[in-house]
């Protein structure tokens, strides 16, 4: 069964005709998907520090925003904090840091951590591997920075939503055969895009009516990955990684009525047939996008709270 919560927010959608993204320019894409938060997202709760920064990226400079639920140096003994690197999700052609703005304190609050949101390029101005690069390149700044950031780069984790779950879990491929230092102390997938050639079964089951639909993914693929030869890269479906061995423990959450649900749940399944520490949870009556919606879908707060204690208990782990 949908919940009704998501099934009553579907419902208006239809009501109030809400064009289809894949009907829409980016530009106007954009736009929309930016508003739609003030309906869906609760007031953003008060963290101690929220500063903008930007950092030099593979592609011109690149918009940061660090979160901090406590003052520097309110932490016990005045210990640097934990970090959770936050990649948005929109498709790779949608989305800053604004409509991410709410998830980013919550799960700052949740998992008494910073979190440092970044704002890759978006197709189809910059297609892949665009947003590859400016995430590598935003996680590692973040751990040569740590010092001047007040972080602990022992603990540093990265994840995301959607495209950015996408990109969590690439940084966690590239950053190991990198061999960074210190490693990567866990990856937060929220419904990740893990295989661009949609070939799971929920591919079809989901593919209308759900909020993120067949023709949304074709729009969003179709902006940033063009060419169908790139499906199989992966950088792009890092389900298709010859070698999912020695990667950061992961939480991998999906939702019933996603039709990405299947692609995460293999994923968790590789990652743990390679030998990694992973839990698997999928909130079987709801759709795609729905953790940002707390002020509309009640679960999206539940979602929340488990990824805040997952990481808390990988911030004690790897301290």
């Amino acid at each position: 069964m949908l919940d009704p919560q998501a099934r009553a927010l579907i419902d208006l959608m239809v009501e109030r005709r809400v064009p289809p993204v894949h009907t829409l320019a980016p530009a106007e894409a954009r736009r929309l998907y930016l508003e739609r938060r003030t309906f869906t997202q609760p007031e953003p709760p008060p963290m101690a520090e929220v500063r903008d920064l930007t950092m030099p990226g593979p592609g011109g400079s690149l918009p940061l925003r660090l979160y901090r639920p406590q003052a520097a140096g309110a932490v016990a003994g005045g210990a640097p904090m934990p970090l959770l690197v936050y990649f948005h999700g929109g498709g790779w052609t949608i989305g800053d840091l604004d409509t991410h703005d709410v998830l980013c304190r919550q799960l700052a609050l949740a998992g008494g951590c910073a979190v440092l949101a970044v704002h890759y390029r978006l197709a189809p101005e910059h297609r892949f591997p665009a947003a590859v690069d400016d995430c590598v390149a935003a996680t590692r700044w973040a751990r040569q920075e740590a010092g001047v950031l007040g972080i602990d780069a022992a603990r540093i984790a990265v994840g995301g939503d959607s495209a950015g779950g996408n990109l969590a879990a690439v940084v966690s491929i590239v950053e190991r055969d990198a061999a960074g230092v210190p490693p990567l102390a866990a990856q937060l997938l929220i419904y990740p895009a893990t295989d661009q050639r949609a070939l799971a079964p929920s591919h079809q089951t989901n593919a209308q009516g759900y909020l993120l639909t067949a023709d949304s993914i074709a729009y969003y693929r179709g902006h940033y990955l063009p060419e169908a030869a790139n499906w199989s890269d992966w950088r792009a479906s890092p389900l298709l990684a010859k070698d999912h061995a020695r990667l950061p423990q992961a939480l991998v959450l999906t939702a019933g009525f996603d039709p990405l649900r299947d692609e995460g749940r293999q994923y968790a399944d590789a990652l743990s047939a390679a030998g990694n520490r992973v839990q698997y949870v999928c909130f079987e009556r709801q759709v795609h996008g729905f953790i940002t919606m707390s002020r509309v879908i009640d679960e999206a707060l539940s979602a929340v709270a488990l990824a805040g204690a997952w990481l808390r208990q990988c911030w004690g782990a790897a301290g």
